[in-house]
């Protein structure tokens, strides 16, 4: 005899609430040999010179789908791809709703790109890659404004995060002077991902290097239970001046370590370290 069983509907449900809508793990995501490359401690990089297929981009389908919208409309001469791992405390699983807040408004708060420090190949040593960094309320007006915050963090605790947001950001770089940038944050149940796009021309000194728009750096935050999967793709048409093409590739592939290390230590402060 077949032996029936029956779940109370009111249970079920209970169930299906608390159980994450998702359960990818890194080998699903990375591939198996490049998710043990990364749990041995190892950050994976490529630097093209092209338009080319991204070679490091993670299995999700939404940041697929984003990396090829933005490489189809901006059709990059630099392209530049970084993949590492961030170890969440011991005993963490998938993300819960309010870590997933905690990450998100991290993420919002440029000001602290402030002072962050990226490898100088050129000159041999550490160097200060923002001198400041300030939300501003638009690319006209330019007033400064407090970074933002969500959810409890805020005092809303009812109100669910955004799906999308864009942020207007000045940004003096000492590489490439004063800027201003949007940010496009997209929010998912199973990652955070937010693109920069340069509104204004990026200069070495008095050479122009990436003309205005002709920028994207997207930064993608996946959940893969007891670790965060982070990858960096900054795509730009880059000046194809005598020996600025490799300056470029060199400065931007530093740039995406500094940026994922920032990230990481955003992470800390959002899982309590």
């Amino acid at each position: 005899m077949v032996k029936k069983f029956f779940v109370p509907w009111a249970v079920f449900f209970l169930f299906l609430a608390a159980a994450p809508g998702f359960s990818v793990s890194l080998e699903d995501l990375a591939g198996r040999e490049r998710a043990g490359a990364l749990i041995q401690g190892e950050t994976l990089t490529e630097v093209q010179f092209k338009d080319s297929p991204p070679l490091l981009i993670p299995q999700n389908n939404f940041l697929r789908r984003l990396i090829t919208d933005i490489r189809e409309d901006l059709e990059p001469s630099l392209f530049v791809e970084r993949l590492s791992l961030y170890k969440k405390p011991a005993g963490s699983g998938y993300w819960s709703k309010a870590e997933r807040e905690a990450l998100f408004n991290e993420a919002l708060a440029l000001s602290t790109l402030t002072g962050i420090q990226y490898y100088s190949a050129s000159r041999q040593t550490m160097r200060t890659f923002y001198e400041s960094s300030v939300i501003i309320d638009g690319p006209d007006t330019r007033n400064p404004l407090a970074d933002p915050a969500y959810g409890p963090a805020a005092g809303t605790p009812s109100l669910p995060l955004p799906a999308e947001i864009t942020l207007y950001a000045r940004q003096k770089d000492l590489t490439f002077g004063d800027n201003l940038y949007q940010y496009t944050y997209h929010i998912r149940e199973e990652s955070l991902v937010f693109v920069q796009q340069n509104l204004t021309a990026m200069k070495a000194g008095i050479i122009p290097a990436v003309g205005r728009n002709k920028l994207r750096s997207v930064v993608a935050v996946l959940d893969a239970g007891e670790y965060l999967l982070l990858y960096l793709n900054s795509m730009a048409r880059a000046a194809s001046l005598p020996g600025m093409k490799d300056r470029v590739g060199r400065s931007f592939s530093n740039r995406a370590e500094a940026m994922l290390n920032w990230f990481a230590g955003r992470a800390d402060r959002a899982f309590g370290f």
